[in-house]
């Protein structure tokens, strides 16, 4: 190993570190990687990839029309009424209810991308019902966040959006293509969550003592508006109608936000100009904190290229497409888990090796689905996810207690999805 493979080793190291005492994500990557190429006496290449990542068509239209349908269905709180509408039907359910809560969250996470967002949203409602019915808090609130997977069905998806960029495909063929995995692995997540709560003893008819609920300042409506509940859900109705009856017809992800932002001015009567606004201000925000971080992703695997440990590790995973795998399978996980953030890790990996993956037997869609989902469970299984922390409250539990229940179940979602692969 060089000197400049050691001092970037030490880098990672430090970049670790501060991402664990949770500095800024995206200035630790952009530090860390201008080191790095100025270590390596090549600093321009810090500035050139940021210049390439800041300017990803693709990425930039598909991100930031999602991330502004997202903003107009929170200040219309049509997702609420979705939530709303989903969890009426599950009371009096007993053990089945587990189930059920999951198959419910699940289909949240499609319209909620935020896993923060997601559980206060949701969270009041699930927890509140789950605990009457008899689960202990913990489980109650390990069921909200082990039930995320199905997010990987949505076009909107950043990290579909960026695997599919690096394959080259439209963002609907890598859903498609990913489909029936991540039925597998949602599926099989349900099963081992319904597993653990027999085997930690967290179901009794009769319930359990407990201290209550924590009241949050999200509240569902009482009568959900079906056609507002409709909404959040129409871009990716929309997409898969197209893609699968009507293949002829091209339409991107950003037309299909359109439709939904203009369904939703029709049904929900609101001010137009307040709706355009919040909007282009959820497109603002879409750049600034998911391409910003992208980008800040981008900058640091420049680093790691430009002082050779890229070439080193692709060079190793050339000998097996197992170690490849084994590699998106861990690495992604673990450092989600230290981190308490899933883009950062599925992010670094994917813009790092993921483009190489033909170079050890794979192709980029398979593995770059490995890391994503690898650093999605990774996420959930940190006690200091601002998720994690979010749900623990509403339960009126420590975090330690809800990942003590998911993170065997998000183990072995990936030693699953890892066989399957």
């Amino acid at each position: 190993m060089t000197w400049t493979m050691w001092a970037a080793l030490i880098v990672v190291v430090g970049t670790v570190w501060a991402l664990v005492k949770r500095y800024e994500t995206r200035l630790v990557l952009l530090v860390s990687g201008l080191i790095m190429t100025i270590l390596s006496l090549d600093p321009m290449a810090a500035f050139q990839q940021f210049d390439k990542s800041m300017t990803n068509n693709s990425l930039i239209i598909v991100i930031c029309s999602s991330m502004g349908f997202a903003a107009v269905m929170n200040l219309t709180k049509c997702d609420l009424h979705l939530v709303s509408l989903l969890t009426k039907p599950l009371n009096k359910l007993g053990l089945l209810l587990l189930p059920c809560c999951m198959v419910v969250t699940g289909i949240t996470s499609l319209a909620i991308s935020s896993l923060s967002g997601m559980c206060a949203a949701i969270g009041p409602t699930i927890v509140a019902l789950m605990i009457r019915a008899g689960f202990r808090p913990a489980m109650a609130a390990a069921t909200v966040i082990a039930s995320t997977l199905p997010s990987f069905w949505s076009p909107g998806s950043s990290h579909n959006i960026f695997v599919a960029k690096l394959a080259e495909w439209n963002v609907m063929e890598f859903v498609t293509y990913t489909g029936l995995r991540t039925t597998m692995i949602s599926v099989f997540c349900i099963v081992c969550l319904t597993v653990v709560c027999f085997l930690f003893g967290d179901f009794k008819k009769g319930g359990f003592a407990n201290d209550g609920v924590h009241k949050t300042d999200v509240e569902l409506p009482e009568h959900p508006n079906v056609l507002w509940a409709l909404a959040p859900l129409l871009p990716v109705i929309i997409l898969f109608v197209i893609a699968f009856w009507f293949p002829n017809i091209k339409i991107s992800v950003a037309t299909a936000m359109l439709f939904g932002f203009i369904y939703t001015i029709i049904v929900t009567r609101a001010n137009p100009t307040d709706l355009i606004k919040k909007f282009f201000d959820g497109m603002g925000r879409g750049y600034g904190n998911v391409l910003g971080l992208i980008i800040a992703a981008g900058v640091f695997a420049a680093g790691l290229r430009t002082c050779g440990v890229i070439d080193v590790f692709v060079e190793y995973l050339k000998h097996s497409s197992e170690v490849a795998k084994l590699g998106a399978a861990i690495g992604p996980m673990v450092l989600g888990i230290m981190t308490g953030s899933g883009d950062a890790a599925g992010f670094a990996f994917n813009e790092a090796v993921t483009p190489h993956a033909a170079e050890f037997g794979m192709t980029i869609p398979d593995l770059g689905y490995i890391a994503i989902v690898s650093a999605t469970l990774g996420r959930v299984s940190s006690p200091i996810a601002a998720g994690v922390i979010i749900i623990a409250g509403i339960a009126n539990v420590s975090p330690l207690e809800v990942i003590k229940r998911s993170l065997p179940v998000n183990i072995a979602v990936m030693v699953f999805l890892y066989i399957i692969s």
